[in-house]
């Protein structure tokens, strides 16, 4: 009943830059924090960048300078511009949102969801 859907992966080079797009659509009632996580091949996923609903931001400090996370309330969606690319940021990035959704139910339940994920390459 709710989907994210990434787009903007793709191969680039050290230095250069790529953003990443994220839209949430469905019966969705309210996202409270959204982020993005990637996942390097050998590696357990971990966080990139997170944006709640009022505009807070956190990022891990491998990308802090380098990435900037935006969102639009209204739209459902969110960025992450990627700058200054380096091969270590080669990944699967996945688009993540808590939020909660009308199930049918009387109230709206929460929700932990996940897109499917974008390949980022970097070469050196």
């Amino acid at each position: 009943q709710v989907q994210l859907e990434e787009s903007g992966g793709g191969l680039v080079r050290a230095e250069g830059s790529l953003r990443l797009s994220c839209a949430a659509s469905g019966r969705i009632f309210r996202i409270r924090a959204m982020g993005w996580y990637r996942q390097a091949p050998g590696k357990q996923r971990e966080m990139v960048a997170t944006i709640t609903s009022g505009g807070t931001t956190n990022y891990a400090d491998s990308v802090k300078g380098r990435f900037t996370i935006s969102r639009d309330n209204a739209k459902n969606t969110v960025d992450l511009q990627m700058n200054s690319l380096k091969p270590e940021d080669t990944a699967v990035y996945y688009c993540n949102a808590d939020l909660e959704y009308y199930s049918g139910s009387t109230y709206p339940k929460s929700l932990d969801a996940w897109g499917q994920g974008t390949l980022v390459t970097v070469s050196s």
